[in-house]
């Protein structure tokens, strides 16, 4: 049997946004507490850009450093995602929640005190922790508490924060740096987390309700050993390898990832079959909207996290600009953000697919864009800022279109019985995408500028064009759910 209408146009399993049914009355005095968890974690990610030549000078840190205190809180996040979004199912999410917020607030404060880079790096490891007990926890009980057009307002919220936090995070951590409270320079950045912090604490047994996952029974430790490797083999080589000169180990390390990735399905799938509950059920991924849609997830933060790297270093290293300027220049990304986030719900279940696919569009002319600044006003002229705004606010407008839409798709399949394993699954999804897509373009950032007569410009050019490379790829990922999901339902 067929179905009728537009090809491409998500079904509301796929959109996550109005569901059918009675809806439980939402709790929305939680939503500020949650939000203020999210803020927190996403500030923290992408603040710390603005600081990286700062604390690169006064820590002494080299390149690989410098992209580990990036890439090491995304990789830790990743590796821990699918556990605690499993450990919030058996315990409940709002305990899940406090425990990520009193890990994160505890790593910030040594973050703020580090002596040097090793302590900065495994500080910020732990920081991914307890990021990934927020996330999960933040998702799965908007999954579960809220749904129909309260699911869609609270996701509406969810990415605003999300984009504005990315975005302006520069900005707040370049005012911060500038303002030198009380001496502290970049380390006000994870200074601040830690009073935010425990006032959420404080808040959290007041106002956030008590979700819980209904399967019980043992947690699956050989699924998470094989999960967290899978990851680690593969960030570590492209983190390590350029400066290391790309010895055996690193390749070895890339070829054992689809052999472990593929053992970890296998593993689940065989817990599965016997009756247990593996980290992440491979049920789930055989759902098409949901594997598909975690590789759309996984393909699009591969450019975002990467993005704001790259461009970090260009507007201080390359531009001279102060890192309070530089957080200016990323808050044309905010307003470009802000100008389709809130629509971009209700687009989604107008049109489908199409509106991420116009959000890609547009964020690949923005690199184009850039480009063309780049081409236009060379490095250290003043016209250079005014000539990049343009590409900013069409990125920013871009990925406005794209969070919201993407994640619904995901969170869709967060009922309370695996809410956990689903935003486990989502956030593993992006963290993976933003540390691979820190440590490849990293590598082509630095490769260019380690070369000879490489300047700053020339490496940021070189990272758009990988960028374009990664939204291309996007692209592809999101159009492929499309035929398939269309192929399926015309077979059904």
């Amino acid at each position: 049997m067929t179905t009728t209408g537009a090809p491409d146009a998500l079904s509301t399993a796929d959109t996550g946004l109005p569901l059918a049914g009675p809806e439980p009355a939402p709790p929305w005095r939680a939503l500020p507490v949650l939000l203020a968890g999210t803020f927190l974690v996403v500030l923290d990610f992408f603040g710390v850009n603005v600081a990286l030549p700062s604390l690169a000078a006064e820590l002494g840190a080299d390149p690989s450093a410098i992209v580990w205190v990036v890439a090491g809180f995304a990789l830790a996040t990743a590796a821990t995602q699918l556990l605690a979004g499993r450990l919030g199912d058996h315990v409940g999410h709002r305990r899940g929640f406090a425990v990520g917020l009193a890990v994160f607030t505890a790593a910030s404060f040594v973050c703020a005190a580090a002596p040097g880079a090793t302590v900065l790096v495994a500080a910020r490891v732990v920081q991914g922790v307890g990021a990934a007990f927020i996330g999960t926890s933040v998702l799965s009980i908007v999954g579960v508490s809220f749904a129909g057009g309260a699911r869609a307002r609270a996701l509406a919220w969810y990415g605003a924060v999300l984009g504005v936090a990315a975005a302006g995070g520069q900005l707040v951590g370049g005012a911060l740096i500038a303002a030198d409270v009380a001496g502290l320079g970049w380390r006000a950045i994870f200074a601040v987390n830690v009073p935010v912090g425990v006032l959420a604490l404080v808040l959290t047994p007041r106002l956030v309700p008590v979700t819980r996952g209904t399967r019980s029974g043992r947690l699956d430790v050989a699924g998470m050993v094989l999960g967290a490797l899978t990851m680690v083999l593969l960030v570590l080589p492209l983190v390590q390898g350029r400066q290391a000169g790309w010895p055996l180990w690193t390749w070895v390390s890339l070829a054992l990832v689809p052999v472990l990735g593929t053992a970890t399905y296998r593993h689940g799938d065989r817990v599965e079959r016997a009756g247990g509950q593996p980290l992440l059920p491979p049920s789930l991924l055989r759902r098409p909207s949901m594997s598909l849609g975690l590789v759309a997830q996984l393909v699009y933060w591969c450019g975002q996290a990467s993005f704001y790297f790259v461009l970090a270093l260009y507007l201080q290293d390359g531009l001279g600009l102060t890192p309070l300027d530089a957080g200016l220049v990323f808050g044309v990304l905010a307003v470009g953000y802000l100008a389709t986030s809130f629509r971009a719900p209700g687009l989604a279940v107008r049109h489908g697919r199409r509106v991420v696919v116009v959000g890609l569009v547009a964020i690949l002319a923005a690199y184009g864009a850039l480009g063309l600044a780049l081409v236009a006003a060379p490095d250290g002229t003043g016209s250079t800022v005014a000539a990049l705004v343009p590409g900013l606010l069409l990125a920013g407008a871009g990925q406005g279109l794209c969070i919201v839409p993407l994640t619904a798709q995901v969170l869709a399949h967060a009922d309370p019985r695996q809410a956990g394993s689903v935003s486990g699954a989502l956030q593993t999804a992006q963290q993976a995408g933003n540390s691979v897509g820190v440590a490849v373009v990293g590598v082509v950032f630095y490769g260019v500028l380690g070369a000879a007569g490489g300047t700053v410009g020339h490496a940021f050019g070189a990272s758009l064009v990988a960028l374009a490379a990664v939204g291309a790829a996007a692209l592809a990922a999101v159009g492929l759910p499309a035929l398939v999901l269309t192929r399926s339902r015309a077979e059904a």
